[in-house]
């Protein structure tokens, strides 16, 4: 199968794209120009590699119609740390620029298009989150997600083209964003300061980075698979819980600064898939196989290990 993987320097894209390697598939992929592959370094002779940006992707259209690819994975986006939700850049440069990557991709015959979306599509839930919730985005970046969700799926139906888009509620793991909770603890711990936090009462549900490519090719592999899902553990943890937990695998001796921060506006206090009831793993059976201290012990494991990497 030809792949095409948009994102793939991020966390989650350069898993997948490993993945889909070492499942035989021919992958290329899509990059910003200034990206560093440092994560994609040892399959860079086993892929194609295109540099561009998603708000100019016409630019790499001859590029992207010479891979031809049967299937592509979007998870290319600018802005998904909170300080950029809702700068207008989350329309001006995600909006147009998917859909024409969709239209171009099209044009290459393109079968299947398996999108990232977001729980930030659905707004402040207080419930389990799934797929019949009202959406009510609070943010520019849940609602940007919202509409290029709803406007390729349009398209993909017009055109006869699979669709699939995956609301992943939250992930972590190696080589995830610095600038994501799990790892900025594990940074500070790791470097002997006190993280301050918010006091914590925040329930997340966390999914293992490997867990959420597997769904994302379960995904693509099955044929009957099209429509919106949510992805998620189903096991929802206070972040009090979470990073204490994290804590205690470096040092139980390191203090933490719990109600230092205060809750921003439109904290979500409790975030919760389905789990094992959800729909997508009702069609697919896909089931998570990572639990939660196995995978922040095997993050912690990859940060301690690649410390130089932020200084530390």
């Amino acid at each position: 199968m030809r792949c095409l993987v948009t994102g793939a320097s991020g966390h989650l894209g350069s898993y997948l794209t490993r993945r889909l390697l070492e499942t035989g598939h021919a992958v290329t992929v899509v990059v910003r120009p200034q990206s560093e592959l440092w994560r994609l370094a040892d399959v860079l002779d086993d892929i194609t590699v295109i540099r561009g940006e998603l708000e100019d992707i016409d630019r790499a259209e001859a590029e992207l119609i010479a891979a031809a690819p049967e299937v592509v994975f979007h998870l290319a986006w600018y802005g998904v740390t909170s300080r950029f939700k809702n700068e207008l850049r989350q329309i001006e440069s995600n909006l147009l620029g998917s859909v024409r990557l969709l239209q171009i991709a099209q044009r290459a015959g393109c079968t299947c298009w398996v999108g990232l979306g977001s729980q930030a599509e659905y707004g402040v839930q207080s419930g389990i989150t799934g797929e019949d919730l009202p959406l009510r985005p609070k943010t520019l970046y849940g609602a940007t997600k919202l509409s290029v969700g709803f406007l390729t799926r349009q398209l993909c139906d017009l055109a006869g083209t699979r669709y699939v888009w995956l609301r992943l509620l939250s992930a972590y793991g190696p080589k995830d964003d610095p600038d994501h909770l799990i790892p900025l603890v594990i940074m500070k711990l790791l470097a002997g300061e006190k993280p301050a936090l918010t006091l914590g009462e925040q329930w997340w549900d966390y999914l293992y980075v490997e867990d959420v490519i597997e769904a994302a090719c379960q995904a693509a592999q099955q044929s009957h698979v099209q429509g919106v899902y949510n992805l998620s553990s189903g096991q929802a943890h206070t972040v009090r819980d979470i990073v204490t937990r994290v804590r205690d695998m470096i040092d139980a001796d390191l203090p933490l600064g719990f109600g230092e921060i205060p809750y921003g506006p439109g904290q979500i206090m409790r975030l919760q898939g389905e789990g094992t009831n959800s729909a997508f793993c009702r069609a697919t059976g896909w089931i998570p196989k990572v639990g939660l201290d196995e995978g922040l012990r095997h993050t912690v494991d990859w940060y301690r290990t690649n410390r130089q990497r932020y200084g530390l």
